[in-house]
């Protein structure tokens, strides 16, 4: 719109300026200017500075005049040898540069964000040029731009009847479903833009993140080996990220009853991703399953040394379900001898020794982390520290309650979003990143309170134990006193004999 101003405002300062050199020229009558004499056929012309004026005009518009014909005759020419469309580009020429001129301030106006612009632009651009794989591309980007949705999938349907821009079509309407909510829809789309271009990283990524959601493993991981092939992904994370699709694939057929596939697919996981926690537990499981006790040794050990984790302790207990405490706490030498200095291994004794009723050596096993790492779990094996040697109420209480303040500890988080799960999953259920959960501790603002269900045993037992000691006056038999040894002389502001005590003498 200023743009516009200001050529208007050019346009008539230029015709006003020619208006006065003009009537300058004519006021003077050529005084003190420049003249010319022209003598043609014997005949002498003088030529003022008006004269001059006009003639130059007219030379110039000649001389056009006549590169346009010859270039006229030229495009005849080419026609007469043959070449049928030359008279078509030569009248053309004129509308291909207007309507690239439109297309060029098109794309300018997309580019800064001036939407209903570049749509009016685009739409002028194909009057010119009748090229809609261009003009469409910009019209359906600036109706994306100003949220005209309908109009945007109108154009991305009308770019699928062309082969060259087919995926687009396909890939804007993708991005259309996905925006409102209709993944199913556009899961079809993603498929048939990987069909017409697999290599493209961004449509692998989202059919790979939708067949994830829709837990169809199997295209999945498909879509993953396309991704290697490709080279959109290293090799190594390529096994990591297959292994995630594994688990995920056993654990639903865990979910059918599918045992024994179940633990091979997740025995399969544990190879290729043998730091993969959640794959570990569950090939340890599967080996437990088919009484391979020792492999299972072997791939719970083998993960304890990347990354101590309660579910792998979990794991190693099922491997001998039926052992006393004392047994379970020397079998579980082989896990903890790995990392004895970590904290999981630290909290992992002490709950072992709690279920030996070892109290002391818990405490010896836990050491220092009540001061220098005091998370929920942390305090609540204190606060059963605490009960097993006979401390008072008020101090597992006092524990208790700071377990129930304190964070978290480490937890299941997206590394994307930092968001917090309570179980592993392959994607994050608030971003729906795919393989972005890691073992960490999250910053103390996002980190939620310790569930009461984990201390729910110790805080029941606290509370009983304070109501027995509250209820038991009230439930003892009271004292029976002789009425006769009651001092009659006492005075009116001592305590009467209850009534209770009395009656009973009464009756005896």
């Amino acid at each position: 719109m200023l743009w516009s101003i200001i050529k208007i405002i050019i346009f008539v300062a230029l015709i006003a300026g020619l208006t006065f050199g003009a009537g300058y020229l004519i006021d003077s009558d050529g005084a003190g200017l420049a003249e010319a004499q022209l003598v043609i056929a014997e005949r002498e012309y003088i030529l003022g500075p008006i004269e001059l004026a006009l003639g130059a005009v007219l030379i110039v518009g000649l001389l056009y005049l006549t590169f346009k014909v010859a270039a006229l005759l030229v495009a005849v020419l080419k026609w007469i040898n043959g070449d049928e469309t030359a008279l078509s580009r030569y009248f053309d020429r004129n509308r291909e540069r207007k309507g690239f001129q439109a297309l060029s301030e098109g794309l300018m106006a997309l580019a800064s964000g001036e939407g209903r612009l570049a749509m009016a632009k685009a739409q002028k651009a194909d009057r010119y040029l009748h090229r809609p794989d261009l003009t469409n591309l910009i019209t359906a980007q600036a109706a994306e731009m100003v949220g005209d949705s309908k109009k945007a999938e109108e154009v991305y349907k009308r770019l699928l009847k062309d082969d060259t821009t087919r995926f687009v079509g396909v890939r804007g309407l993708m991005k259309q479903k996905l925006a409102k909510g209709d993944t199913e829809t556009a899961l079809k789309l993603a498929e048939r833009a990987f069909a017409i271009k697999p290599k493209h990283t961004e449509v692998q990524d989202t059919l790979l993140r939708l067949q994830a959601e829709s837990a169809d493993w199997d295209g999945a991981r498909k879509t993953l080996q396309a991704k290697l092939k490709h080279g959109a992904l290293p090799r190594d994370v390529f096994k990591r990220r297959d292994a995630v699709l594994a688990l995920s694939e056993a654990q639903d057929i865990a979910d059918d009853d599918a045992s024994g596939t179940a633990a091979e697919t997740a025995i399969k996981a544990n190879k290729a991703s043998p730091d993969l926690i959640p794959a570990a537990a569950a090939a340890a499981r599967g080996y437990i399953a088919q009484t391979r006790k020792r492999n299972a040794v072997r791939v719970l050990k083998k993960a304890w040394e990347v990354q101590p984790h309660p579910d792998l302790a979990a794991a190693f207990a099922e491997i001998e379900p039926e052992e006393s405490a004392d047994a379970r706490i020397k079998r579980f030498g082989a896990l903890t001898a790995i990392k004895p200095n970590h904290r999981e291994t630290r909290l992992l004794k002490a709950e072992l020794n709690l279920a030996a009723e070892n109290f002391p050596e818990a405490r010896r096993a836990l050491g220092d982390l009540v001061e220098t790492d005091p998370d929920a779990r942390v305090l609540a094996v204190m606060a059963a520290i605490e009960k097993g040697e006979g401390a008072a109420d008020p101090v597992v209480r006092g524990w208790l309650a700071k377990a129930l303040t304190a964070p978290r500890g480490p937890q299941w988080v997206c590394d994307s979003c930092n968001s917090i799960h309570g179980d592993w999953a392959p994607l994050c259920s608030n971003c729906g990143a795919f393989d972005t959960l890691s073992w960490t501790t999250p910053p103390q603002s996002d980190a939620a309170l310790a569930s009461g269900a984990d201390m729910l045993p110790l805080i029941v037992g606290a509370i009983e134990d304070q109501r027995e000691a509250e209820d038991a006056p009230a439930e003892a038999a009271p004292e029976v006193i002789d009425v006769s040894e009651v001092d009659p002389s006492a005075k009116p502001d001592q305590d009467p004999v209850p009534e209770a005590e009395v009656i009973s003498e009464k009756s005896g």
